[in-house]
């Protein structure tokens, strides 16, 4: 597996944000250790590895148990995930089924259905991942997957208060005069993708310019998983699952995790969630094609 990774020093990190959404707030100060961070997700040949190694099978390869799904079509009960697939004009933006379809065959091996492989994106964050496969891997790895609060620590790069992580001058811009610094949706979303770098889906890990802390794609290209169980705002502390009970737990269909980062799918005439502060919560056992993860390590030691 990987062995790049940074130091990011711990501290008082000020977590959530005002004026954009509820769920972000209120902004809170939390105490963080001192952690050792994957440069970058995990990418799809480092999670290949693990599953040479381990014989893992991820839930999106596992057709879904009927009893989850009450009255659930039978033909849609079998193994695959969630796939973007955008749409063929402008449509109004409050139905996400329209650009999103259940693809039978898609895992991580297959990003975009039968037909596709990961070794034409290797270098690409996985995708397809649900909570417990992250969790699965960061065990073997000898890591663990970050809380909340230290995830957006450290994609903030060592800035308080700012939209953004880029640099102190342009921490409050999406795209500081016209530079492109993050993975994240450019021209009339859903439907036509004018990203200037071609990259219309996932990126290869590191083709932006990494934050204060030597972090690459905390914003966009992929909503990142963490530990942290999903509330509605930031008020009370917020429960983690242990990382030991990483691999071994299966967590139910109505539990719901946080993931950090926004992706490649963020618009600004949609999902402005392209920022440290944003959230959102997924169900532990979903997987789509736009939600990786990224580990940490207390210390610097093991394998």
């Amino acid at each position: 597996m990987s062995e790049d990774m940074v130091l990011v020093p711990g501290g008082t990190a000020t977590v959530g944000s005002t004026g954009w959404y509820a769920e972000e707030q209120p902004v809170r100060e939390v105490p963080v250790d001192d952690l050792w961070f994957d440069v970058h997700p995990v990418t799809n040949a480092e999670f290949a590895r693990f599953v040479a190694d381990t014989g893992h099978v991820t839930v999106a390869e596992v057709a879904p148990d009927p009893a989850d799904f009450p009255g659930a079509d039978p033909a849609l009960l079998v193994a695959g995930s969630q796939v973007f697939v955008g749409t063929a004009g402008p449509v109004p933006l409050g139905d996400w089924t329209q650009w999103w379809a259940w693809q039978p065959g898609a895992s991580w091996r297959t990003p975009l259905g039968p037909g596709t492989h990961w070794e034409e994106v290797a270098d690409h964050p996985v995708v397809h991942v649900a909570w417990a496969d992250a969790a699965a891997y960061a065990r073997w790895a000898g890591k663990e997957l970050p809380t909340e609060a230290e995830w957006e620590h450290a994609a903030r790069g060592g800035l308080v208060g700012r939209s953004f992580g880029w640099t102190v001058e342009y921490a409050d811009e999406l795209w500081p005069d016209g530079a492109v610094l993050a993975n994240t949706w450019h021209g009339p979303f859903p439907w036509r993708s004018e990203d200037p770098d071609g990259h219309d889906r996932t990126s290869p890990v590191g083709s932006y310019p990494a934050n204060g802390f030597g972090l690459h794609d905390m914003i966009g290209n992929v909503w990142e998983w963490t530990r942290t169980r999903w509330t509605p705002s930031h008020a009370g502390a917020s429960e983690d699952v242990s990382p030991c009970c990483g691999g071994s737990m299966r967590l139910g269909e109505s539990d719901r995790m946080v993931s950090k980062g926004g992706s490649h799918l963020c618009s600004p005439e949609y999902c402005q969630r392209y920022r440290p502060g944003a959230r959102q919560g997924n169900g532990a056992n979903d997987s789509t094609s736009h939600l990786g993860f990224r580990c940490v390590r207390r210390e610097r030691t093991g394998r």
